[in-house]
């Protein structure tokens, strides 16, 4: 077998598609000698503040090998990109919440650049912006940094969401994620912080014990819609929300966060509205939430606590480091 084997197998039980990669294997797993994201290294050169690269053991090619179907199962050409965003030169920052607003502004502007990218590429249906943080995670390199896939299928979490959206609208005419920011919006009891433009809550059907989703305020399909303001306004947010989660347990939070986009091809404008998922995996100080039976066998989560009493300690940690933030904390 081909040791840079790619490729898209189908599961005829679920409708996914698991990306098979040998690749993987060979990431560079934790290097204590050197940074291959630091400036000078040899991919990353010097003058930068920012820099997105390709991704060298990247799960997803458009140089992989064409493969066809033989028998029951289905496999396909694993088609696409998989890319790292350098978000600083500066090696020892912690997290996003380190940063300057203005740099921020630039690593959500390289967001940005890679969505109108991959909007151009047919060869593309969906983009996932993503961010791991913490050893618990599983980060394999410390220099700040994320990710993405730019994948030839919609994700089968993605399409739940369409379909669950497109039924919503069909009933009622309305956005099901606008109908969300109204609901968090009148109980404010979730909310933990909101900007001109941005609104950041703890969701009412939480997976994980201290979840962040924030929401443009105005209905928008793709990070690309976003004037300067509103850049401006999800820098701010997306900041606050991870002081908050760092500052919450006095240490810093472990955690993978989400940028939720439309597909790539079709019209979505009714149905999809664009976020930012943040999912923390501490319950506790010195507490794991591990997605462990349950969540692996069902996909459905057990949440360990009550959302409404989290959020209220989340309320009080954003009270206590809101002063050089654009917007409010939520009571």
């Amino acid at each position: 077998m081909a040791r840079d084997l790619r490729e898209l197998r189908y599961n005829p039980i679920t409708g996914q598609w698991i990306m098979v990669s040998s690749v993987r294997r060979e990431r560079r797993w934790r290097p204590t000698n050197y940074c291959p994201f630091c400036p000078g290294a040899e991919e990353t050169g010097y003058g930068w503040d920012t820099l997105v690269l390709l991704n060298k053991f990247a799960v997803l090619s458009f140089e992989s090998e064409d493969v066809k179907s033989k028998g029951f199962y289905r496999k396909t050409k694993a088609n696409g990109e998989c890319g790292v965003i350098i978000e600083t030169p500066i090696h020892d920052i912690k997290d996003l919440d380190e940063f300057s607003i203005e740099q921020l502004v630039k690593v959500i502007k390289q967001w940005i650049n890679i969505t109108e990218k991959y909007i151009k590429d047919k060869r593309i249906i969906y983009l996932m912006i993503f961010r791991n943080k913490g050893e618990e995670i599983g980060v394999s390199l410390t220099h700040p940094h994320g990710q993405y896939y730019a994948m030839p299928f919609i994700p089968l979490r993605i399409r739940n969401m369409i379909q669950n959206s497109r039924n919503y609208f069909k009933r009622y005419n309305e956005c099901i994620f606008c109908k969300i920011i109204k609901e968090e919006a009148r109980e404010k009891v979730r909310v933990i912080y909101e900007n001109q433009n941005f609104i950041t809550f703890l969701p009412y059907y939480a997976s994980w014990p201290f979840e962040l989703h924030i929401y443009p305020k105005n209905h928008l399909q793709y990070i690309t819609q976003l004037n300067e303001d509103q850049i401006i306004d999800f820098a701010d947010a997306l900041k606050l929300s991870l002081s908050v989660l760092n500052n919450l347990f006095n240490r810093e939070m472990p955690y993978s966060f989400a940028l939720i986009q439309a597909p790539l091809r079709g019209n979505y404008h009714d149905i999809f509205h664009m976020h930012l998922e943040i999912y923390p995996i501490l319950r506790d100080k010195d507490k794991i939430k591990y997605a462990a039976g349950i969540e692996m066998s069902t996909w459905d989560f057990t949440y360990d606590g009550v959302p409404e009493e989290n959020a209220k300690m989340l309320k009080e940690t954003c009270k206590k480091i809101n002063k050089p933030y654009k917007g409010k904390c939520v009571d």
